[in-house]
């Protein structure tokens, strides 16, 4: 069975927490920019603590980081103007910062007046590009494969209310090897032990 990383619980506290830290920084109003899907979950309840502040919210959605090419493609870009906007990306995990380091690059080009990351699980020791993250979630290994709250394997576990670490080559041969964790979920939400 993985470990869970994070439970239910803890998301709900760490979100809370970095929610209060963006409002702090934004009192004039954030635009909190999720890149999709795997921000989602996380955007969604940051999204719901800020409640003292204007907050508005979009998504970007790209390719993956194409080590051959050195390129990310934008799939879908924003709906809203963000130019003289303070603007916080909002993603689920940051690793090499190569794909990071271009969507603040074109927000910096749309206008944006202040663009900063809010990254619910950071690599740092895997960081390519120095990219600074300003609201960070937890620190995980550079090795830590995870998975649930918007993470996923081929768009499985996504929907699972807490992190947990699991074994990637596991899930190379079998992507259903961890469907168990649904059965715990429902234990975790009665209370009882898993």
């Amino acid at each position: 069975m993985p470990e869970i990383v994070l439970d239910q619980a803890a998301l709900a506290a760490r979100t809370r927490e970095l929610a209060a830290e963006i409002v702090a920084d934004h009192p004039d109003g954030v635009v909190l920019v999720g890149v999709l899907k795997g921000a989602l979950v996380f955007l969604a309840d940051i999204a719901r603590h800020i409640r003292s502040i204007d907050v508005a919210v979009d998504f970007l959605a790209i390719s993956r980081y194409a080590p051959d090419s050195g390129r990310v493609r934008l799939l879908k870009d924003l709906d809203l103007d963000v130019t003289e906007r303070d603007v916080v990306i909002v993603e689920d995990l940051v690793d090499t910062g190569l794909t990071l380091a271009y969507l603040v690059q074109h927000l910096n080009v749309r206008g944006a007046r202040r663009v900063e990351i809010c990254a619910l699980l950071d690599r740092s020791e895997r960081r390519i590009v120095p990219l600074p993250l300003r609201y960070v979630g937890m620190e995980i290994p550079g090795d830590a494969f995870v998975i649930g709250y918007g993470l996923h394997v081929g768009d499985r576990y996504r929907n699972l209310p807490f992190i947990a670490r699991a074994e990637r080559e596991l899930l190379t041969v079998d992507p259903d090897a961890y469907l168990s964790l649904y059965g715990q979920q429902h234990r975790n939400e009665e209370g009882d032990q898993p």
